[in-house]
Order: C-alpha cells, then sequence, then structure tokens
C-alpha cells in the first residue's frame, strides 16, 4: 500500500507484484521500466507524492549507465562554455539539493585546470577568458555549495599536482563540484523509495506491454527468472535509458531509432602514478577536449589507493548490454597521459576499467555525419506516446531529480490524481541513511562505512560484533569488508557475484586481479546468505571469470602478443 515502508527484499517485493495483477488486486498507479538512477528518481517521486508505484529493471538496478559514469555531480562546465546556461543553472541547483538531502554520499570535490606557459593547450592566452568562464560558472550557481573559484600560484598548482610538467606551469585555477559513487546513490534512492511504499524488483525484464480495446496501455507482462507476471498499471513511465527505443518497440511496434548512444570509457591507476591530491583536467590534443584526473579511495594518512581518469565521448555501435574499453580506447587515455605527466604510465599499470553508454536523445540539426556526440544536448525530454506510455530520455546523473519531477508531472496530469499529488515531495526528500554525523570512534573503517551507508552504517558494525571474521577486507588491500557483501544479499537485493563486486561495492573497478582472487571467498559469502549450491557457486564464479576474460579480450588488440599472454596466464592462476 502506497505510504507504507517495504523491506528491500526481492521475494516479497515479488509477491506484491504478483498480488497486483489478481483479481482482487488493484492495479499499480505507475510502472516504472528501467532501475537506473532515471527510474529510481521516478519511482520516488511518484511514490513521494502518494502514487502506487512499481518499478521493474531487467538486470540490476544502476547496471548500465548509472553505474559507468564519472561519478560526479556537477554543473558541466564545458557546459557553460557552450552555451547551455539553463542545464549548467539546473544541474548546480541539483547538486546543492543533493548534497542535502543525501550528506552522507556526495561530497565537495574540488577540481584544478593547470595553465601552462609552453606548447599548452590551457596557456595564458586564453587564460583570462577562462578566468571569466570561472566566475559565470560561480554565478550560475557555483556559489550554492560556499565555495567560490580561486586562481592558484605556480607553486600551488604544483603541490596540487607535482606530476605534471612543472616547467611548464605557471598557474592553476581551482574550482568546486561534488562527487558521488554512482551505483550506491541509484541503490540509496532505490531503497528511499522503496521506505515510501514503492514496489521494486530488479532481474525483471519487461516482455509485453499491454493494452485495452482502445490501445491505450494498461500494464506489462515481466519475465521474473522463466515466470510470468502480469503487472495492471494505470500509467506507464519508459525510463530504460539507452534501452529506450526497445521499451518503444513494445508500446509502438517498431524500434524509432531515436537514442544515439556515446561511449565513455575511463582507467584505473595507481594513485602514486599521478600524485594529485584534488581532481585535475587535462587536455586531450588530438581532439581538443579534456580528461579528468580524480584521485580515488582516500586513506586514513590522506593518500589515495587510486587514480581514475575519463571520459571519452564517442559514437559506438557495441552492444548496449555490453559495452567495453577496447585499446583504441586505452591508447587515448594513455596518450593524453603521457602529454600531461612527467611519470610514465603503461597498459601494465592499469587496474580496472569501466565503459558506459550514455542515453542521448538525437536531432535534426546533430545527426549528421559530421556531428559529434559532444554536440548533442544533455537536457531531458518528456513525452507521451499514442497508448499513453510516457517517456523520459537524456539528462544527466546530478539532474536525475529534476528529471523524475517533471516526468511524474506528467504522469499526475494523465491520471488526474488529487491536488496533494501534483507537487513533488523530493526537493527537500532526505534519502535513505541520510546524517551528517561524524564517524564516532568505533574502529577501523568507520569513516568508509559512514560515507557508504551514513546511519545504517551501525547495521554493518552490528554484523561485525556477532562475527568478527566479517570485519576482514573482502578483497585484500580495498576499503569493503566482509560484512558489507553479506548486507548486500539481505537489505540491498544483490543476487550474484558480480552484483556484489561490480556495483554494491567497486571492487572490480578499483583492482580487477584482486577481485578475480578474492572472488571465490566472496561467492562463499555469498552462498550462504543465498542459497546456492555448489553448483550454483561454480556459475557465479564462471560468470565473474568471463566478465573479466571479456575485459582483458577487449583490450587486447593494443597488448604486444607476450602481453596478451601474461594476462591469460594471470586469469589462470588467479581462478584455479
Amino acid at each position: 500500500m502506497s505510504g507504507s515502508q517495504r523491506a528491500f527484499e526481492r521475494d516479497s517485493m515479488l509477491d506484491a507484484l504478483r498480488a497486483a495483477g489478481t483479481p482482487e488486486g488493484q492495479p499499480f498507479d505507475v510502472l516504472v521500466i528501467g532501475g537506473g538512477i532515471t527510474g529510481v528518481g521516478v519511482a520516488l517521486d511518484a511514490a513521494a507524492r502518494g502514487l502506487r508505484t512499481a518499478l521493474v529493471e531487467r538486470d540490476d538496478f544502476a547496471s548500465g549507465t548509472s553505474s559507468k559514469s564519472s561519478k560526479m555531480v556537477h554543473g558541466g562546465l564545458r557546459y557553460l562554455q557552450n552555451g547551455d546556461v539553463r542545464l549548467v543553472y539546473e544541474a548546480l541547483r541539483e547538486r546543492r539539493r543533493l548534497m542535502r538531502n543525501a550528506p552522507h554520499l556526495v561530497e565537495v570535490l574540488p577540481f584544478m585546470i593547470p595553465i601552462l606557459t609552453k606548447d599548452g593547450v590551457v596557456s595564458k592566452k586564453i587564460a583570462k577568458a577562462l578566468g571569466s568562464a570561472m566566475w559565470m560558472y560561480d554565478l550560475t550557481g557555483g556559489w550554492r555549495i560556499g565555495r567560490l573559484h580561486k586562481r592558484l600560484s605556480g607553486d600551488e598548482a604544483a603541490r596540487h599536482f607535482p606530476t605534471t610538467h612543472l616547467d611548464k606551469l605557471s598557474a592553476g585555477y581551482l574550482y568546486y563540484d561534488a562527487g558521488a559513487d554512482d551505483a550506491r546513490l541509484t541503490l540509496t534512492v532505490a531503497r528511499t523509495a522503496a521506505a515510501r511504499g514503492a514496489v521494486l524488483v530488479n532481474r525483471c525484464g519487461v516482455v509485453a506491454i499491454t493494452t485495452d480495446a482502445t490501445g491505450a496501455a494498461t500494464g506489462a507482462t515481466v519475465d521474473a527468472g522463466g515466470e510470468r507476471i502480469h503487472v495492471p498499471a494505470r500509467c506507464i513511465v519508459n525510463a530504460a535509458g539507452v534501452w529506450a527505443d526497445e521499451v518503444r518497440a513494445l508500446d509502438e511496434g517498431t524500434d524509432p531509432h531515436s537514442i544515439r548512444p556515446a561511449k565513455g570509457v575511463h582507467v584505473t591507476i595507481p594513485w602514486e602514478k599521478v600524485r594529485n591530491d584534488i581532481a585535475v583536467i587535462i587536455p586531450v590534443r588530438s581532439d581538443r577536449r579534456s580528461l579528468f584526473i580524480v584521485p580515488w579511495g582516500e586513506q586514513p594518512d590522506g593518500t589515495f589507493r587510486h587514480a581514475y581518469v575519463g571520459t571519452t565521448d564517442t559514437d559506438s555501435d557495441e552492444p548496449l548490454d555490453d559495452p567495453q574499453c577496447t585499446g583504441d580506447d586505452i591508447d587515448y587515455v594513455l596518450t593524453a597521459l603521457d602529454e600531461a605527466l612527467t611519470e610514465t604510465v603503461t597498459r601494465d599499470d592499469i587496474t580496472g576499467v569501466w565503459a558506459g553508454m550514455r542515453p542521448l536523445v538525437k536531432s535534426a540539426s546533430t545527426d549528421g555525419a559530421d556531428a559529434k556526440t559532444t554536440d548533442l544536448s544533455r537536457r531531458h525530454q518528456v513525452a507521451v506516446s499514442d497508448s499513453g506510455v510516457v517517456r523520459v530520455n537524456g539528462g544527466k546523473l546530478t539532474t536525475y531529480r529534476a528529471m523524475a519531477e517533471d516526468t511524474v508531472d506528467v504522469v499526475v496530469r494523465r491520471l488526474g490524481s488529487p491536488r496533494r499529488a501534483r507537487r513533488s515531495a523530493t526537493r527537500r526528500l532526505a534519502l535513505f541513511g541520510a546524517t551528517r554525523h561524524a564517524a564516532a570512534d568505533t574502529g577501523t573503517g568507520a569513516a568508509h562505512l559512514l560515507r557508504r551507508f551514513g546511519r545504517q552504517a551501525d547495521e554493518i558494525r552490528a554484523l561485525v560484533a556477532f562475527d568478527p571474521t566479517l570485519g576482514e577486507p573482502l578483497v585484500p588491500g580495498q576499503p569493503y569488508i566482509g560484512a558489507e557483501a553479506v548486507y548486500a544479499a539481505r537489505h540491498e537485493m544483490a543476487t550474484t557475484l558480480d552484483d556484489v563486486l561490480v556495483r554494491r561495492t567497486r571492487a572490480h573497478l578499483f583492482d580487477r586481479n584482486a577481485a578475480l582472487a578474492a572472488a571465490p571467498a566472496v561467492a562463499a559469502l555469498l552462498a550462504a546468505e543465498l542459497g546456492w549450491d555448489s553448483t550454483e557457486t561454480e556459475r557465479q564464479l564462471d560468470r565473474y571469470r568471463d566478465m573479466c576474460r571479456a575485459e582483458e579480450s577487449a583490450a587486447r588488440r593494443s597488448f604486444a602478443p607476450d602481453t596478451a599472454g601474461a594476462v591469460d596466464d594471470h586469469l589462470t592462476n588467479a581462478t584455479d
């Protein structure tokens, strides 16, 4: 029932879906298709307005684009430079709301743009124009978090980025945005929606959209692991991201080809190779774009475990379900690093990679053969099909809440809902676990748990108190502990090994080989929680190993033959 908190458990959620389709059941007001950040945002907004809400996701929450972003909550300085002031204003406003509503997940992230005196893309010649852009960014909304940009001296810039070419570094600009674990944010929004009464189910794909005699959509048929369930709904929302056209094909009969996927890749390297204590923007000479170098995995002494570098922005015809970081992508990133650093970074230094597809919306003016994906707007669009299916396309991680509000506004108008449902309730709605309290001195990793779980960190610590072995590292050299895997299985709807290693934690993105070596132990923990027998446990391990091999295979075209052989040897040794 709407407004009643639901346990975030897949079996009970499935029961609620089944019950709605029985003769005695009550249709949902809203059925959302897609469990990325946009979909869970729509589910939360609808549930918070008192609408009976359900969401189904074919794979896992955030398994697509929403776990493979640059992990930034930002306005987008380059969008301002492109003249899209409205988008930047909205994003900076939403950034502030997210920092208020989820202070445990979203943190201020300082950025520096180095200014180079010779042979530099960002030179003194354009530094003045860049300074003007910084002021405009502050005025557009950067001030909302109480931080304004400032110009750094050469010595100050060097302290933040000691591995760059110091002989060319004359100054820098420091400005502020924010960062968040995208998959953790998506899951937290989903849990907040459940706390407001929404029914959310992962691994439950839509196979048909049902209609009445007039052609109006009345619900959907979903496949929940071989079981077909009819889910009646007064309104359907297509929030499937890059897969939105597949849902439209179920609704409209043909694929409209309205989405132009743009691939973005990132690579993870050891932090010692860059030693930047804040995020740094470096230029790419070949196409005059920029990449971020973001320190990742802060340690108690103020150093970091890793840094990640990205993102690219290119057309791609790769399968949407499995985009890969290819050898060409790696070469692109390494070339940019080689130009920016005095240290040498090679393929052997790369510990993790990820690739995601942005769901950009085609337009007549930006769909020519010469048009670049960087030219496509990041604004979102909301439209309604002839059958009444509401779809939301485009947008970006930072603006998910505003996208959801606009979408549910359309839903409410179509449903003729009561006045109380006409205004979004999410602008000041704290997300699940939100807390501003500093970590208490309760042992190693307290700050880590608080940043990931907020108030629920006590539940993780309780698991460790009951079984101290769960306080051991999940993957050696990483901050995650065994209790986090157990909690993911019990309370976060994790059902597979890669759910835990890739999304509930980011162990795979930090260091794939370390996660691969630890996979059997992690699988044993999950087997005890999820009731896997030895056959299922081995199937889960094989699936994860195959995923690791696929990542290696995608990059092999750029590997020397002897290196490729070494990769195979490591995979074999790590998984025996």
